[in-house]
Order: structure tokens, then sequence, then C-alpha cells
């Protein structure tokens, strides 16, 4: 048996569920855990009887270390993720990877020039409906891709935006916006993930019913590089909170996923429609969207297969499923979003790290 991998979590807001996924995944173990408010960390080393550190730095010294997940502010993504990889530790990092395409590309940088790997958390891309819609599009089951699109209309009450651990969020200079680029990156990085690279896009965002500075509610209109055309809505305002939708149509038939279950399946043959709806259709299993109203209702399956992908990436010195270079465009997208909603224009997608 190889020995485990071993991981350290810094961050233990959303950490905490990548703590609960180290636990469970194979070939990996928890060794360590890192945050400044000992209120949080002390309970979450006794959990899972690990180390706790108050300073990162002090953390990154321990040779036992193998890989850190970064779980903190946005804008401390890939600063924090730079000092990881040169210290030699792999990285996990959670969504966004940092705020601007720029950061990123110097992380891109750090993690090439000290030789260690890197997983991004994006973990509806390992929903196995999800994966299955994948497949059958690059099949060529949906044909041309005409029109694909993506609505996200949850809610967040005020004390998610307050106190010493919110109020960071919904800001510019550290969550890098609001329900775009917080909540709603996952829905745009699911339209990348089904229908590529986006070229150009226009949108709007606004602060409508929340005391935040960024924005509560983000509209945009999206040109994918293959020509297809889409919109995208993002927005904390919902109340009632409603679930993710995603629908897709091309010239030989369209899908639409409500809460990443199939709503709709009109793809290939009968028998593979009648396949894909009784395996992931919405009566196949109950769907739970509590983290509409929850943002700590998340599951850990996706983050588990991230992690499990990175210790087998290691082991086999190969990329992990997902890298960084696939994870910055949808950072990529949602600045240049922000910069038509600021400008009034149609704004082509920089992918050059601007």
């Amino acid at each position: 048996m190889p020995k485990p991998v071993n991981f350290a979590v810094v961050g233990l807001g959303m950490g905490q569920h990548h703590c609960k996924a180290i636990a469970r995944a194979r070939g990996a173990r928890l060794v360590a855990v890192c945050d400044t408010d000992e209120e949080r960390l002390l309970p979450v080393a006794k959990e899972y009887a690990c180390k706790a550190y108050t300073s990162y730095a002090a953390m990154l010294k321990d040779p036992e270390i193998d890989v850190v997940s970064v779980v903190t502010e946005s804008a401390c993504h890939a600063t924090m993720g730079i000092q990881a990889a040169r210290a030699g530790k792999h990285l996990v990092m959670e969504k966004p990877v940092d705020i601007t395409p720029g950061r990123i590309q110097r992380l891109e940088r750090a993690v090439a020039a000290a030789g260690v790997k890197c997983a991004c958390i994006f973990q509806s891309r390992m929903d196995a409906c999800n994966i299955a819609i994948k497949q059958a599009v690059n099949a060529g089951k949906l044909g041309k891709l005409i029109g694909l699109h993506g609505s996200l209309p949850w809610y967040r009450g005020p004390d998610y935006f307050a106190g010493i651990h919110g109020t960071w969020r919904a800001t510019w200079a550290i969550d890098g916006g609001g329900s775009l680029m917080n909540q709603g990156i996952h829905t745009l990085d699911l339209l990348i993930f089904f229908g590529g690279a986006v070229e150009s896009v226009c949108g709007f965002h606004d602060v409508h019913n929340h005391n935040i500075e960024a924005e509560d509610q983000a509209v945009g209109c999206l040109r994918y590089a293959n020509g297809a055309l889409g919109t995208l809505f993002t927005t904390t305002c919902c109340v009632p909170e409603g679930p993710q939708v995603i629908y897709g149509y091309g010239s030989k038939g369209s899908f639409r996923t409500v809460a990443n279950r199939l709503d709709l399946y009109a793809m290939g043959s009968e028998k593979d429609r009648a396949r894909m709806l009784e395996r992931f259709g919405r009566d196949a299993a109950a769907t739970d969207d509590a983290i509409a109203r929850d943002p700590m209702a998340v599951g850990t399956d996706g983050h588990l297969m991230i992690i499990e992908d990175l210790v087998r990436a290691i082991r086999e010195n190969r990329a992990p499923v997902i890298p960084l270079s696939t994870a910055r465009h949808a950072v990529e997208v949602v600045c240049a979003l922000y910069k038509s909603g600021r400008t009034g224009k149609a704004v082509r997608v920089a992918t050059d790290g601007r």
C-alpha cells in the first residue's frame, strides 16, 4: 500500500467541507488545519485529531504536509497558493482561484516552476449527470450548439454578509464581486464545461436589496467561441429561492437540468433518452437544493472526487482533472461581464491575464 498523501486546510469556513472530504478520501490523510480564529480552529483540529496552526507561514514549514487546500477569502487565494507552491506543497484551490486572471496566471507560473500539482474546486463538473451530458455533447448528440443558458435564483440574508467572517463578502477588493463571482461562478463554469470557451459578453450588475458593495444581481449575454449564444443571471435576492437551471439546445436536440438533475433530455436515440432520464431525471432521486438557502449545506462528494483525483495525479505524475488553466477561464468571463456593466459596452473576453 502506498503511503497516504498528507493534506492541510487553511481557512475553516467552507474549508470544513474540505476537511470532511479529505477525511473520507482514499489515499488522503488530514494532518493539519490553519485559521486565525481559534474558536473555529481548535474544535476542527480536535474533531480530526490533527495539528492546529494560527500561522500560515509556520504551517508551510511542516515537512509532514504534502498538499495545502486554500479556502480563505478569494483575493488571498493566489498569494497563498504561490507561497505553498514555493514551499514544495501541492495545492487544492477553492473557487474562484482568485479574483483576476492576472493573479491566477502568476499562480500558474509558480506551480509550474515548483513542479507541484494544483487541483481546482468546481465540484459540479464531477456530478455524474453533468459528465454524461458533457459526453453526449462531445459525441455530437446535441448537434451544432445554438444556445446555452444558466440561471441561479438564490437568496442570502443579511447575516451572511455580517460578523467577523462575513464582511469581506460582496466586496470588490476581497470577494472580487457579489452574486456572480461568489455564487454564480459555479453556474458559469458549467456553461463553459458544456459549451466551451466564451469569446465576448455584455452585461449589467447592481445592488438591489442588500446593504453590500458589490452586486446582488447580475445578468449577462454570452457569445461562445463556437458561435452559440447564451445568457446568465445570478442573484442573492430571490425569495423564495430556486434551484440552478441550465438549458442547452442545438441542431439535433436539447437538454435542461434543474439542480443538477435532468428535467429534459431530448438527444440521441429513444433508448438514450429513456436511459438518461431513468438515471438522472428529477424522479430518479430526491433533489436537495438546500445550498440555495445555506452555503454550508454544500455536499462533499464533488470535493472528495477532486481530492482523490489529485492523490492519483501526484502518484501518477499527471495533471489533475480540473487544472488551473481550465478554472481561470470562468474568472476571465466574470471580469469581462463586470467591465461590460461598468462601461455599457460589449467586451471581448481577455485570455492573456490582463
